[in-house]
């Protein structure tokens, strides 16, 4: 009466004028401004005051399912009323409460409490159990601290978990966590489906199955439970999926009764845990020796039993003897064993705890033994009559526990899914996915507590309830009726199953429009009220896909995965943000530190190895494939790159390690400036060059393919945005890794000039230049085309770099042809040292690959004449002539850069007689100004240092 009282004081009438402290009910003006300024300040404050209505409004209009489901369902119920008569769509009003906490909450407590966190308790005990809690829950709070400060910096987008990622870490990894959260969301609804059909067809309603398993045994056993479990599966999907497909208002309306199921299912557990206390519930489990038995088809936990002054047999003499008499043929081990019935839930105040503080891993399909009771076994007997004992349907070990239980602590990204719907994100969800989390630990650390304090370790090991009659094992300690939890557990996994559906698609259908995958665009169409239908049926493949796994167990591992990767690559983007000092990267969450982003990414990646090294190499295989083809086949998106920036961090690391000291010998190798010219179309005249810079290199090293423009740089610079495009066009079809530049100067001398001295960054250099040899040389119009030349070799040579001078590159072979025949002549400078060496090996592995006959002999005349003019520069310098004299001296001769073939008997004469190898003859012809065609041109190659 009082909290109605308390509602009518808070609300008034219903009326919000009346009982707004911004509107003055004697001004009507002010009145009729009342949808303006004056209703935000309004609700502004009426947020602040703790209503008892409002709060059970929210409670009221609660929705578990994620952002964009409310305005699919808005549009399917107003698609046939025409535009005018649609209300206006309002701003998002909910808040920390409704909107981040309670959908965590009910997203995390799920299956894995109800059907298997009792048999983890039981197998590794209250230690190792708790460990394994701890460790899960901290690596979801530590990412929960890394979303927390993503939602805290600036605006947080709409569109959930994805969109904050993806605009954070680029579409590459972007589009590689998506998918894998889809893929972990749709494993998810699997998990809960099969979870759903275990209660069904185990605790519910068991003569309900399709394929019998009474009187089956071992493997025959297990297929037919399996079986029941695909059938049932698969007819609960569809199902599901067609109400998904109807529409989601109706997942929408039960959204709060499935929110009701978890919270009571939780509170039954406690509530029994305080009640065992002072009156423990009564469940015997009868154990023969030492031997948990199946507690179905006997009454009595007793071999014999007095009635009428006379001992009788029970119905559990009858299922291990042949008769009911006292002196039938019974099984070796129940006849030389007694039958003892013990207490299933002995209580809190029991002491059990200290008898389950160890784990008991076992074996497939070992007995399911009561410590501290001996028992009498034959040696080398072999056990019948198994199927009425407790047995263990798997083996079992530290690893595949934390694999199983880790799905019990997903969910947490529930409330950054809702973004859009939030008032305040950056103060949501931050400080409601924190609470639950906190709530959530502190319910699963306390339960591994209680259970093993309040349950005997035979009935924490039974996974399925068969030694209690049947019953749930976490139902047996709810108050105040096992069927609580039954029925809540139910529901709740159906509700849980019904999101995951809900969810799924859609998020399948914001990475689909977003073009990052261009093979996924078809799932991003859906029915005109947007509704996903394609990610739908996508959704429904795969989740059969976990379906016909048909064991919740060998599912939980799987979504484990990807939820893991997700969350890692979270935890990932904000550690690599704050150490690289992003400008717009500035968290205002103050928790927050790098270090523990870091500890969480490591702590993510440590739980993929634990739970199964082989699926968290396949989790990662698949989430790298998909980085790579998003890398060459995906939309370029200017979303920003976080790992960028580790890029050019890791760059400048390596240029200042470069700076250290020069390059040894055995590092050396040619990082080649390539100059090409540009005709009047802005087009590489000689793409051959690129050719062979391709094959020279094989994508080893530093390659700069650089050219010059003559004019000034504000009237020319549209034409080197063009030059520059055409430069890298020409790379990527000639498969030439690099760089290009170009440079604009008022003369093409001073542009060249420029290229050789400031290519390249810091210790990331040129060593050497390739450059044409120049054309129409020879005629006296176009004398500055050599002169420029001349000024490279001089700038080459001052510089100390190589100058690799080709000629006729036009000949060259491309990458994609095939010879049989041709010749390549190398012009080698006497004091160049192991240079020529090094190229020959170069050229020999490349040509090799291209299947072109080649001589790599050193021609004898080349070498003669190589020598002479070198002779020629010292006897030169000796008569001290000027430099221009010199220059001109030089000049005069070019026919000293020509190729001339040479028969192999003046090769012998010429080469040393130390020679052990001769020549092969060759014929090489003159190269000439013109190309000449490909295959049966001579090459002309000078090297000058």
């Amino acid at each position: 009466m009082l909290m109605i009282c308390l509602c009518f004081l808070l609300t008034g009438d219903g009326n919000p004028k009346e009982s707004s402290p911004f509107i003055n009910s004697t001004d009507p003006e002010k009145n009729q401004q009342y949808d303006g300024k004056n209703m935000a300040l309004f609700e502004e404050e009426m947020d602040t005051i703790p209503m008892v209505s409002s709060l059970l409004s929210s409670l009221a209009n609660y929705s578990n399912l994620p952002q964009g489901s409310k305005e699919h369902e808005e549009a399917e119920n107003n698609e046939e009323k025409p535009y005018s008569t649609l209300p206006k769509k309002l701003a998002p009003r909910m808040g920390t409460l409704m909107g981040v906490y309670l959908p965590c909450l009910q997203n995390i407590l799920g299956v894995i409490l109800f059907l298997r966190m009792t048999w983890m308790v039981g197998i590794g005990g209250v230690i190792e159990a708790f460990i394994i809690v701890l460790m899960c829950c901290s690596t979801t709070m530590l990412t929960a601290i890394s979303m927390s400060a993503i939602a805290t910096n600036g605006v947080v987008p709409a569109g959930g978990s994805y969109y904050m990622i993806s605009r954070s870490l680029g579409p590459e990894f972007g589009g590689a966590v998506g998918i894998c959260f889809y893929l972990g969301t749709t494993f998810a609804g699997a998990m809960y489906i099969l979870g759903c059909i275990e209660i069904l067809l185990v605790y519910i309603v068991p003569q309900a199955a399709i394929f019998k398993m009474e009187g089956l045994e071992g493997a025959e056993a297990e297929a037919a439970m399996l079986n029941n479990m695909r059938v049932y599966g698969t007819l609960v999907l569809s199902f599901m999926a067609i109400v998904v497909f109807v529409g989601v208002k109706y997942v929408n309306k039960l959204a709060l009764v499935f929110l009701a199921c978890v919270i009571c299912s939780i509170l039954a557990v406690y509530a029994g845990v305080i009640k065992t206390a002072f009156e423990p519930p009564v469940f015997p489990v009868c154990v023969l020796g030492n031997r948990t038995l199946v507690w179905k088809g006997f009454d009595v936990c007793a071999k014999v039993i007095e009635r009428e002054n006379a001992t009788v047999t029970t119905k559990l003499w009858r299922l291990f003897c042949d008769s009911e008499f006292l002196n039938a043929t019974c099984d070796s081990y129940f006849a030389n064993n007694n039958i003892t019935e013990i207490q299933g839930i002995p209580g809190i105040m029991s002491g059990t705890l200290r008898e389950n503080l160890f784990g008991n891993y076992m074996d497939k399909g070992s007995f399911i033994e009561k410590v501290g009771l001996s028992a009498a076994v034959e040696p080398d007997s072999i056990p019948t009559n198994t199927n009425r004992y407790v047995l263990a349907d798997i083996t079992s070990f530290f690893t595949m526990l934390v694999g199983i239980y880790f799905p019990s602590v997903t969910g947490i990204m529930a409330g950054s899914n809702r973004s859009g719907d939030l008032q305040d994100a950056q103060k949501s969800i931050p400080i409601g996915t924190i609470l639950a989390i906190t709530t959530t630990s502190i319910i699963y650390m306390s339960s591994v507590f209680l259970f093993g304090s309040c349950i005997e370790g035979t009935v924490l090991r039974d996974k399925f309830g068969e030694a209690v009659r049947g019953n749930l094992v976490i139902g047996t300690l709810a108050w105040p009726s096992p069927w609580v939890i039954v029925f809540g557990s139910f529901f709740s996994t159906c509700g849980a199953g019904l999101q995951s559906l809900t969810g799924a698609p859609r998020l399948m259908q914001a990475i689909a429009r977003d073009g990052i995958v261009p093979f996924l665009r078809v799932f991003g169409h859906g029915k005109a009220n947007g509704e996903p239908t394609w990610a739908l049926l996508l959704t429904a493949c795969i989740c059969e896909s976990g379906i016909l796994i048909a064991s919740l167990d060998n599912v939980a591992p799987i979504l484990s995965m990807f939820f893991l990767m997700c969350y890692m690559f979270v935890n990932l983007a904000c550690a690599v943000q704050t150490l690289l000092r992003t400008p717009n990267w500035r968290p205002r969450f103050k928790f927050y530190h790098w270090t523990l982003s870091f500890l969480g990414m490591s702590l993510c990646l440590s739980l993929m190895f634990i739970c199964s090294w082989y699926y968290a190499i396949v989790a990662m295989g698949i989430a790298s494939c998909i980085y790579k083809y998003i890398e060459f086949r995906g939309a370029e998106k200017e979303w920003g790159d976080g790992i960028r920036g580790l890029s050019l961090s890791a760059a400048r690391f390596a240029l200042m390690r470069l700076e250290e000291g020069p390059p040894h010998t055995k590092n050396w190798r040619p990082q080649i400036l390539v100059l090409v010219n540009m005709d009047s179309e802005l087009n590489v005249e000689q793409p051959r060059l690129l050719s062979l810079t391709s094959q020279l290199k094989a994508g080893k090293g530093l390659t700069i393919v650089g050219t010059a423009l003559e004019g000034t740089y504000l009237e020319n610079h549209p034409q080197g945005q063009q030059a520059e495009q055409s430069l890298r066009k020409l790379m990527e079809a000639e498969k030439v890794k690099g760089f290009s530049q170009v440079v604009i100067s008022s003369n093409m001398r001073d542009a060249t000039s420029h290229l050789v001295q400031a290519g390249g960054l810091g210790g990331l250099q040129h060593n050497t230049v390739l450059a044409c040899w120049p054309r129409n040389w020879k005629q006296a119009e176009d004398h500055q085309s050599w002169r420029n030349f001349i000024e490279l070799v001089r700038e080459t040579t001052a510089a100390s770099e190589a100058l690799l001078v080709p000629k006729n590159v036009s000949a060259f072979p491309s990458n994609g042809e095939r010879f049989t025949e041709g010749h390549i002549d190398v012009w080698w400078i006497v004091h160049d040292g192991a240079t020529f060496v090094l190229l020959l090996i170069i050229l020999h592995i490349c040509i090799s690959l291209l299947y072109l006959q080649h001589d790599s002999d050193i021609s004898a005349y080349t070498y003669e004449k190589t020598l002479m003019m070198e002779q020629r520069s010292q006897i030169l310098k000796q008569i001290n002539l000027t430099k221009t004299e010199r220059e001109r001296e030089v000049h005069v001769r070019p026919q000293a850069f020509t190729s001339v073939p040479v028969s192999p008997s003046q090769q012998e004469q010429l080469i040393h007689d130390k020679s052990t190898n001769p020549p092969t003859p060759a014929t090489p012809q003159s190269p000439s100004a013109d190309a000449e065609t490909p295959g049966t041109a001579s090459f002309f190659f000078p090297i000058l240092l």
